[in-house]
């Protein structure tokens, strides 16, 4: 069974009198950032030169160059995105490491494939919310929070759980519950979502709207009712309030019944050897290597499919139904 903690397992007062350095202030940065704050913590961002450091400066943080907070803070805060993490850490981090500071990160690839190796003498952390930035503040301004992952990759301290139960609490995360993990299996199971489950669902949309289109249906109309008018996102919304399966109360029976009886004609359990190749891909560092060199590259594959995928039909029918739907009735 998971272990869970909440408000009550946390103490702020571990980081009380600490600099927390933010390394930079996109979607999850400026989130958690003001959220610390909020919590009263002392909270420096670090960042290049651009929109974002502007952004945290009309917020009303104290922005230094990458190093330099890095330099400053106790703990420190990984919080750009995955593909450029290791070379920030190479140039700008790794020498201002020095022994007692926090690394902490939001998603634990690349310590999970080896692209980043930390000192010894440093703990390291990962406390992974469980949602976009922008409703991990509202969630926080609202008084509640957003459930996240944690996880102690390196101890050094001895007091590195503790650390990350803080830093948990000052984000909200302990208002909904924090699920104690690893490294390993945090990052595998992200990446077996991207990788195997979101695919199915794409692929059947786009497959679904290819079959209707060339049967004799209004391509807006397809657009509409597969996933333009929300009720899709609708449907993802009433599964995790309610239940996987309980939000079924919310179709009619003639709906629960066309799905039910043909789920497994349309999606065998021969798939789930596919599942299981996909995953094996990511525990060994298959998928991990081909990424890194897709990077080296300069993304050539990735490049081409999103080309690829900008080119499709579908794009056109939303043009022509968009505006349509009053989103405000999803939020």
């Amino acid at each position: 069974m998971a272990e869970i903690f909440y408000e009550r397992d946390a103490d702020l007062s571990v980081l009380r009198g600490k600099t927390v350095a933010i390394i930079g202030y996109g979607n999850q940065g400026s989130a958690q950032a003001q959220n610390m704050r909020d919590s009263g913590l002392r909270v420096i961002i670090g960042s290049i030169s651009d929109e974002s450091a502007e952004r945290a400066r009309g917020d009303g943080f104290p922005v230094y160059p990458i190093a330099d907070a890095v330099h400053q803070g106790d703990v420190v805060s990984l919080l750009i995105p995955d593909e450029v993490q290791k070379m920030v850490y190479q140039t700008e981090i790794r020498e201002y490491l020095s022994s007692g500071k926090v690394l902490n990160f939001a998603h634990g690839y690349n310590l999970r494939f080896g692209f980043i190796t930390p000192p010894t003498d440093v703990d390291v952390v990962m406390v992974a919310p469980r949602m976009i930035g922008v409703n991990v503040r509202k969630a926080f301004l609202k008084g509640s929070g957003v459930p996240a992952y944690m996880a102690i990759w390196q101890d050094a301290s001895g007091q590195a759980e503790q650390i990350a139960l803080a830093i948990s609490k000052a984000i909200g995360a302990t208002r909904a519950g924090v699920i104690k993990t690893t490294v390993a299996e945090e990052t595998d199971l992200d990446l077996f979502t991207e990788q195997a489950v979101w695919p199915i669902i794409v692929r059947g949309m786009v497959l679904a709207y290819e079959v209707l289109v060339e049967e004799g249906f209004s391509p807006e109309m397809v657009v509409l009712e597969l996933f333009a008018s929300g009720e899709a996102a609708e449907i993802f919304k009433q599964m995790a309030r309610v239940g996987f399966f309980e939000q079924w109360r919310f179709h009619s029976r003639t709906s629960q019944y066309g799905t039910l009886s043909r789920a497994e004609r349309m999606l065998p359990d021969t798939v789930k050897e596919r599942m299981r190749s996909a995953l094996a891909e990511i525990r060994s560092g298959a998928f991990a290597a081909e990424w890194e060199e897709e990077g080296q590259r300069g993304y050539p594959q990735l490049l081409q499919l999103k080309r690829r995928a900008s080119t499709h039909p579908i794009i056109r029918a939303e043009e022509k139904i968009r505006g349509l739907v009053d989103f405000s009735l999803l939020e």
